[in-house]
């Protein structure tokens, strides 16, 4: 269903949310190189308005990157947009 290379976000159970690269999926299990951990997003009402449209960069959290995260109890895997990938990865989280 989703290709290895697709840039999405996935929600876990209980890790919270993260925006990355897919390189491996098993049932709940995925790992995402070039990840970041999605702690609080602004511009967007849901995760799937994130996906399409992405967030306020200004306002929001988003962590910066981790080379691979291994993430053991997906519940949700969106695939996200041009824009949304821009947004996402411009973002920088400064306190």
């Amino acid at each position: 269903m989703f290709k290895i290379g697709t840039k999405v976000i996935v929600r876990t159970y209980s890790a919270g949310v993260h925006f990355g690269t897919l390189t491996s999926l098993d049932g709940k299990v995925i790992t995402l190189t070039n990840a970041r951990r999605i702690w609080r997003w602004f511009g967007a009402n849901t995760l799937n308005e994130v996906a399409n449209h992405g967030v306020d960069a200004d306002r929001s959290k988003i962590s910066e990157p981790v080379s691979a995260i291994l993430l053991t109890e997906a519940i949700e895997v969106i695939p996200c947009s041009e824009k949304s990938i821009a947004s996402l990865e411009g973002a920088r989280w400064t306190s």
